[in-house]
């Protein structure tokens, strides 16, 4: 049997927070992929050469979602390995809590087919990842002890969540 080759992958990437009607919602993402189906995901990803995380962070949640973001705070790293092209990846991925500044969640990117804001309430059945699932939790948990955006009224980045 042979065995696979490892390598090691790090991404960063928020939970972009905004307040309607006094409650936290957060944007999550959704694609297509063959193993898994639809997802619905964090937006995240890759750094270029020379980015620091926060950099990489703001530019790839830029990107996914259309929103122009301000980091608030840093959260926890989640972890997991995969299998890609006979490679066996420990990825890293590094997250921040966020706020929109700007945007409008109609300038995404392709990465997603969809991009929509929805209450921390609902992230347990809509994530499709535990690990995002637990994160956005802690998230809410640290949000709900004056932690991060705090709530102003409407928020830039699209007028219904």
């Amino acid at each position: 049997m042979a065995r696979l080759r490892t390598a090691t992958a790090t991404s960063a990437g928020g939970i972009v927070v905004r307040y309607d009607a006094g409650r936290p919602h957060l944007v999550i993402g959704s694609r297509r992929r063959e193993r898994d189906g639809r997802t619905w995901t964090l937006p995240k990803g890759t750094p270029k050469r020379g980015e620091t995380t926060e950099e990489t962070a703001l530019r790839e949640v830029g990107e996914e979602t259309g929103l122009e973001v301000r980091i608030t705070g840093p959260l926890d790293s989640i972890e997991y390995w995969f299998v890609q092209s006979g490679t066996r990846i420990h990825k890293t991925v590094h997250y921040f809590l966020m706020e929109p500044v700007g945007g409008d969640l109609t300038r995404h990117d392709r990465e997603f087919e969809e991009v929509r804001w929805i209450g921390f309430d609902e992230a347990s059945t809509t994530l499709t990842f535990e690990t995002e699932r637990a994160l956005v939790a802690h998230a809410g948990d640290l949000l709900a002890a004056g932690a991060g955006p705090r709530p102003r009224g409407d928020a830039p980045g699209d007028s219904a969540p």
